[in-house]
């Protein structure tokens, strides 16, 4: 009779160690899912509305309400920008260095250096041997009148300027 008490002692010891199992494995699965005490989503105001962080994929949208409901937006992650971007340039980087190491592309060699011009340099005025003479415009007279009435109505505003500043500094002494 020994060992049939043995073999159902045990077999009860598996099943209640399954039981435990069981129970603590619910236990851990429940403290692991935050979503049933706190949602899916966390949600924060700002001016514009509300701000919603997705807690499972940690994408942000930007939530507000207008004459029909409320709308959310998913905000740009600049990550995924940046990432391209350096993704290009790298892609670039190795195309120049292939460009670059399969040697230069110029066809031939120029022996002799190419003259050096400036497309933007004015060409020497022609003039004839006994003509060599300046010419500098004079302004007309309404130019003049009108660089004189701008003087003077800046030196008016200035003077003015300066009485007020007198008048507030002497009465509050």
């Amino acid at each position: 009779m020994r060992p049939a008490k043995s073999s159902t002692t045990s077999w009860l010891a598996a099943l209640a160690l399954a039981a435990v199992i069981a129970i603590s494995g619910g236990l851990v699965a429940a403290q692991s899912a935050p979503d049933s005490e706190n949602g899916r989503y966390s949600m924060t105001p700002i001016p514009e509305g509300v701000l919603r962080l997705d807690t499972r994929t940690g994408t942000m949208s930007t939530c507000t309400k207008n004459g029909t409901g409320w709308a959310c937006y998913a905000v740009p992650d600049e990550r995924v920008a940046f990432d391209a971007e350096i993704g290009r340039l790298q892609a670039e980087v190795e195309k120049l260095k292939g460009q670059f190491a399969a040697g230069p592309t110029v066809s031939g060699k120029v022996d002799e250096a190419l003259p050096k011009s400036d497309p933007l340099k004015k060409a020497p005025p022609k003039v004839a041997d006994g003509d060599r003479k300046i010419e500098i415009p004079l302004p007309s007279d309404q130019d003049v009148d009108r660089v004189m009435s701008f003087l003077e109505k800046a030196w008016r505003r200035l003077i003015d300027m300066a009485n007020r500043v007198q008048k507030d500094v002497s009465g509050k002494i």
